[in-house]
């Protein structure tokens, strides 16, 4: 049994998401996310999935930066040399912004059934949102229809009715 002194080797399966500068471009992002790997590599981690999801819009400025390619890795790693990593990332001036956290591991299997799930969920909320967008065009146009039927005379003979009486308040 290990003492408080000597810590014992664990390693932990972990969640990364970085987001890079859009000072660079999509080619740029390379070399950056290689380095990250390789420091991940370097420090006795092993990374067991990567996805790069592409440049998208921040929802708030960070940095003065309003958009930035967003990656995620998966990767396994001794919990004592998670510091190191998580350091080199933090100063790395590329990187704007970063999270790790701790994840359960996934099979390619598990991961590629989630994302048909994500995008089964995301076609159903944009039907949703076109049947909404459609029920908005039919009420303003049954409004259209509604003031398309008033009589300009008559609208005339009630302004004239109005103006005639003595008293208007």
């Amino acid at each position: 049994m290990p003492t408080s002194i000597e810590k014992e080797e664990r390693i932990t399966h972990y969640e990364l998401l970085y987001i890079v500068s859009n000072q660079f471009t999509e080619e740029e992002t390379k070399p950056i996310i290689a380095n990250v790997n390789d420091f991940i590599e370097k420090n006795g981690g092993k990374i067991t999935y990567e996805e790069f999801w592409g440049k998208k819009k921040l929802a708030y400025k960070i940095k003065q930066f309003n958009h930035g390619y967003y990656i995620l890795a998966e990767f396994d790693l001794s919990t004592d040399k998670l510091q190191a990593v998580n350091n080199h990332i933090r100063l790395s001036h590329e990187i704007i912004r970063h999270m790790i956290v701790t994840r359960a591991p996934r099979t390619l299997e598990q991961i590629k059934s989630e994302k048909e799930k994500a995008e089964e969920l995301f076609k159903k909320t944009c039907d949703k949102k076109d049947v909404k967008v459609e029920e908005k065009v039919e009420v303003k146009k049954e409004k259209e229809v509604v003031s398309d039927k008033i009589d300009l005379k008559d609208l005339d003979e009630k302004l004239d009715n109005i103006l005639k009486t003595d008293n208007l308040f």
